[in-house]
């Protein structure tokens, strides 16, 4: 039996039947990693380009990157890469193995003080085809970011269950002292089951409201959705998984999509709501998981396939969409 305000959810949105985990990280990185040396300085930006020619190794040109170039704000050596010119950052320090790491900023290669600048320069060659293809990954994920960005005004779109939800500020609107409502977009008009849904949120706001003061009731409501839809989700999947969990707390990190502890306490971060019903199943599913093995062993994922077999596609899900700009 699905509860009322699940069911209406569904019908709003057109969610499928019921199907946290760490969002992966910013950087990516392969190689020890220890602290750089920032005393050390190194010479001036040099091209090393001579070295692929020396080398005689086939270049080719990826089609997302031909025209691309990758360039980190403290650039001490560049170099060409199948075509694409990339300065990078060179740090050196106490390590064993020369380093490299892809973040927002670009690429950072870490080295042994005493290894030669030819060797870290051949290695930068040999890692290539990783390098660019995290750069590119990490432009594109930057990109899908600025695209996200939520522009905080009468009219604006605001992601709920996987579908866009517009805003509408109107201050005759009655709200029963809960600030906003959710309705089809004719004032008034309940949505009916089985009708198509164009939802609209109508903000008891005035239209001189400012940005903060629209994103903040939003969000309000948002958050008490999240905590419903949670709360029925947690209960529907517990005795699936064979678990019972005491307490439920909504978090707001940005890099955590949620934890479990061993006293049956689950955090969720709200923004889940943004996404379709079934990958929040999922983060459900991973921390009622963890309520029954406390890591990530092949047990715990047995636990997770036991009661969502495609949890595999709705991780990757997860991982790849684009969390909106607040």
């Amino acid at each position: 039996m699905v509860p009322p305000l699940l069911q209406f959810t569904l019908d709003l949105f057109g969610s499928g039947p019921a199907l946290g985990v760490a969002p992966a990280a910013p950087v990516e990185s392969i190689g020890a990693r220890d602290k750089p040396n920032f005393n050390k300085k190194e010479p001036p930006v040099q091209s090393v380009q001579g070295y692929c020619a020396t080398e005689s190794i086939a270049v080719s040109v990826l089609p997302d990157t031909a025209h691309a170039t990758f360039c980190h704000p403290q650039a001490t050596r560049q170099t060409l890469l199948q075509g694409v010119q990339v300065a990078y950052a060179l740090r050196r320090g106490k390590r064993r193995s020369i380093g490299f790491s892809v973040g927002p900023d670009g690429l950072t290669v870490s080295a042994p003080k005493w290894v030669p600048l030819y060797e870290i320069d051949k290695a930068v060659l040999e890692k290539s085809g990783w390098i660019l293809k995290k750069l590119q990954q990490t432009r594109d994920r930057h990109q899908n970011l600025e695209a996200a960005r939520i522009d905080w005004k009468d009219g604006c779109c605001v992601p709920f269950l996987g579908t866009q939800m517009r805003v509408v500020l109107d201050p005759r609107h009655v709200v029963s002292s809960v600030g906003a409502e959710l309705k089809t977009q004719a004032l008034g008009t309940p949505l009916a089951v089985g009708a198509s849904p164009s939802p609209t949120l109508y903000v008891a706001l005035p239209h001189t409201a400012t940005a903060a003061q629209i994103r903040d009731a939003v969000q309000a409501w948002l958050m008490r959705q999240a905590r419903q839809i949670f709360t029925e989700r947690l209960d529907h999947f517990a005795p699936t998984v064979r678990v019972q969990w005491r307490k439920l707390t909504l978090s707001s990190a940005t890099t955590r999509w949620g934890s479990a502890s061993a006293s049956g306490c689950i955090r969720l971060n709200w923004r889940l709501v943004h996404f379709k019903l079934p990958v929040i199943d999922y983060v459900v599913v991973h921390e009622l998981s963890h309520l029954q093995v406390m890591d990530h062993s092949p047990q715990f994922w047995d636990t997770v396939r036991a009661a969502m077999p495609d949890y595999a596609s709705l991780r990757r899900q997860l991982k790849d969409q684009s969390m909106p700009r607040w």
